[in-house]
């Protein structure tokens, strides 16, 4: 028999420092080597580098950093 309540959602994944350092700079080196034009496609990139290893705001930080690198 099944449950009526909602299961948790899963906690998001953390990963050490280095290798959130390590993620970080593999995302800004990919964005780099393809030269976005937008926000968006800044965001694919960081997603498919990141592979849900980090936590929504550690995202969007990696996202906002790298976005002001490569889209001057």
């Amino acid at each position: 028999m099944h449950s009526n309540g909602s299961s948790p959602a899963p906690a998001p994944r953390s990963c050490s420092p280095e290798r959130l350092r390590h993620l970080h700079l593999v995302a800004a080196a990919r964005a780099s080597a393809v030269r976005p034009t937008d926000p968006q496609q800044v965001a694919d990139i960081v997603r498919v580098t990141v592979d849900d290893e980090v936590d929504t705001r550690t995202f969007k930080a990696i996202v906002l950093d790298v976005s002001a690198d490569v889209l001057r």
